[in-house]
C-alpha cells in the first residue's frame, strides 16, 4: 500500500524527539529506545509528577528536557508526538521548517506492524466512538477471532502490535487527534459515525476538523462505512481516495437501501453484504438485542455491523455479539427507577451533539445539564428537544447558556438554577429533578458540557449523580 516498513536497524541512532510525557508519550520513548534510537523527549510541563516520570525515562537512558515544548532538540531526525499537542506549535513549526517528520503514536504503531500484522477495523466521529469499537470488538470475538478494541481505548497500539499477542483483527478507535498526525494509516474498512462541532480551537475551523475525520477513509480496502442521516459522512467517502473494488456502505436507522444497513420491523438487517442486494436482505440481530436501544445506540450498533460483516464476520455473531455487549459505565445508563420515574447517567455526553442523541432517546424528560461550555451554543439542542422537556435542572460555570437558549425556545418549561460547585451540588441537583419529575419521566444527566469545573472529569460527576440517585432511592425506601 505504498508504506515502507521500518525495521529495527532503521532505528540505530535515529535521533528522535518524543513530545510529550504521558499515556502515549512514554510507550513510544520507550519502545524507540529500545529499537536503538537516540531519544530526547520534551514536555512543556514541569511539575512534580512530570519530574517523577522523567526520572524513571533517564534512568532507562532517555533524555528529558521538562519546561520547555517549544525548542526542536539539535539533530532531530523526527518528531513523534503525543495527539494532543496542537500543529500550530512552535515545536512543529520549527520542524517544518527543518523538513523534519512529525508522526503521531498511531502512524509510529502503523509503521511498526509486522509483516503480518492484524488488519485494522477503524471508528472514528464526534460521538459513539468507544462504544462502536467495543461492540465491534464483542461482535468479532463471537465470531471466534482474536481481536482487541484499542487506540484511543483500551490496548495501546503500540503494545498490539509489538506485544507477544498475535490478533486477526483489531478494532481501533481514533480521535481527529490521531487521525491528524497518522498520514500513512491505511484500514481494511473504517467508518465515520457523525460529525459535529467539537474541538475547533484545537483544529482551527470545521473543514479542518472534519478533513482529519475524513483521514480514516484514505486508503480502505474494502468498504468506507457512513451514516445516512448525516451527509456531510459521505461527502467524506466521496473525496477519499480508495483501493480499488473499495465501496461505500450506510447505515441508517430508517429503512436500508442496497448497500446499506438499516431497521426493518424492529429487525436490524444488512443489504450491502449479500447476494443480490438489490432485492435481498439480511437478518442480523433484533433491536432488543442492543442495550440500551436508544436510537444513537442502535446507529453504533448498525455501524460496528457493517465493519464487521465488512470483515466477513457470520450474521449469527453480530446478534451473539450485540447481545453480550453492556456499553461503559456513564452511557446512558440507568442508576434506579424510584417511583415511577427513571434515573439515566450519560455524563458522557460532554458536547451539544451528544446531549441531542440522549435527549432523544426518551420523553418526558427532566433534564440535568451544563458544566464547562468549551464554546458552544445551546439554541440548536434547546429548540429540538423543548417538547420533551419536563424541567431541567442547570448546574456549572456556563448554565447561563442553557438557561437563556431555554428562555428563548421552551419558555414554558420550568427551570431550576443551582449556583453551587461544593460536593453537595449534585446531590441537590437529583432532590430538584426528583421534585420535578412524576411517574413515567425520566430524568436524565446530559450535561452537554465537560466536567472540569466541578469534578475531575466526567466519570466523577457521574458517580456522583448515581450516587445521589442512589441515596434518593434508599430515603424513599426508609
Amino acid at each position: 500500500m505504498g508504506v515502507r516498513k521500518v525495521s529495527e536497524l532503521d532505528w540505530q541512532g535515529k535521533h528522535v524527539t518524543v513530545a510529550g510525557l504521558g499515556v502515549s508519550g512514554i510507550p513510544a520513548a520507550r519502545v524507540l529506545h529500545g529499537l536503538g534510537a537516540v531519544v530526547t523527549v520534551v514536555n512543556d510541563g514541569d511539575d512534580e509528577r512530570s519530574r517523577a516520570q522523567a526520572a524513571e525515562l533517564e534512568a532507562e537512558g532517555i533524555t528529558v528536557r521538562l519546561g520547555d515544548g517549544a525548542t526542536l532538540p539539535p539533530g532531530t531526525e523526527l518528531i513523534v508526538t503525543a495527539p494532543g499537542w496542537q500543529p500550530d506549535k512552535p515545536l512543529f513549526q520549527a520542524a517544518r521548517a527543518a523538513g523534519v517528520e512529525i508522526w503521531g503514536d498511531v502512524e509510529l504503531a502503523w509503521r511498526l506492524r509486522g509483516p503480518d500484522a492484524a488488519p485494522w477495523l477503524a471508528v472514528t466521529g464526534t460521538n459513539g466512538k468507544t462504544t462502536t469499537v467495543r461492540m465491534l470488538a464483542s461482535i468479532l470475538e463471537a465470531a471466534g477471532l482474536r481481536t482487541a478494541a484499542v487506540g484511543n481505548i483500551g490496548v495501546s497500539l503500540l503494545d498490539a502490535v509489538l506485544g507477544e499477542e498475535r490478533y486477526d483483527v483489531l478494532a481501533v478507535e481514533l480521535s481527529s487527534y490521531q487521525l491528524h498526525w497518522a498520514p500513512s494509516l491505511r484500514a481494511h474498512s473504517a467508518a465515520v459515525l457523525n460529525l459535529a462541532p467539537d474541538h475547533l480551537d484545537w483544529h482551527g475551523s470545521m473543514e479542518a476538523y472534519a478533513a482529519d475525520k475524513g483521514r480514516v477513509y484514505e486508503g480502505n480496502q474494502v468498504a468506507c462505512v457512513y451514516n445516512v442521516a448525516d451527509e456531510a459522512t459521505e461527502d467524506l467517502v466521496r473525496e477519499a481516495d480508495v483501493e480499488e473494488g473499495c465501496r461505500a456502505i450506510g447505515f441508517t436507522l430508517g429503512t436500508p437501501g442496497p448497500s446499506q444497513l438499516g431497521i426493518v420491523e424492529d429487525i436490524l438487517v444488512d443489504r450491502a453484504f449479500v447476494e443480490n442486494r438489490q432485492k435481498n436482505a439480511q437478518e442480523l440481530a433484533e433491536v432488543s438485542d442492543v442495550q440500551p436501544p436508544a436510537p444513537h445506540n442502535i446507529a453504533n450498533a448498525l455501524a460496528a455491523a457493517a465493519l464487521a460483516r465488512a470483515f466477513g464476520v457470520e450474521p449469527r455473531a453480530v446478534r451473539d455479539g450485540l447481545r453480550n455487549f453492556r456499553p461503559d459505565p456513564h452511557r446512558i445508563e440507568l442508576v434506579e427507577e424510584i417511583q415511577g420515574v427513571v434515573y439515566v447517567d450519560d455524563s458522557k455526553a460532554t458536547n451539544t451533539h451528544a446531549a441531542e442523541a440522549s435527549l432523544a432517546a426518551y420523553d418526558p424528560i427532566v433534564w440535568i445539564a451544563g458544566g464547562l461550555a468549551k464554546g458552544a451554543t445551546f439554541d440548536e439542542l434547546v429548540a429540538k428537544s423543548a417538547k420533551r422537556l419536563r424541567g431541567v435542572v442547570l448546574i456549572g460555570q456556563d448554565r447561563a447558556l442553557i438557561r437563556e437558549a431555554l428562555a428563548r425556545h421552551a419558555p414554558e418549561v420550568p427551570v431550576v438554577e443551582l449556583d453551587r460547585t461544593d460536593t453537595g451540588a449534585m446531590s441537590a441537583a437529583v432532590q430538584e429533578a426528583a421534585a420535578l419529575a412524576g411517574p413515567g419521566d425520566t430524568v436524565l444527566l446530559a450535561p452537554a458540557c465537560a466536567s472540569m469545573d466541578m469534578f475531575a472529569n466526567y466519570n466523577k460527576r457521574g458517580e456522583a449523580f448515581a450516587d445521589a440517585v442512589r441515596a434518593l432511592a434508599a430515603t424513599g425506601r426508609a
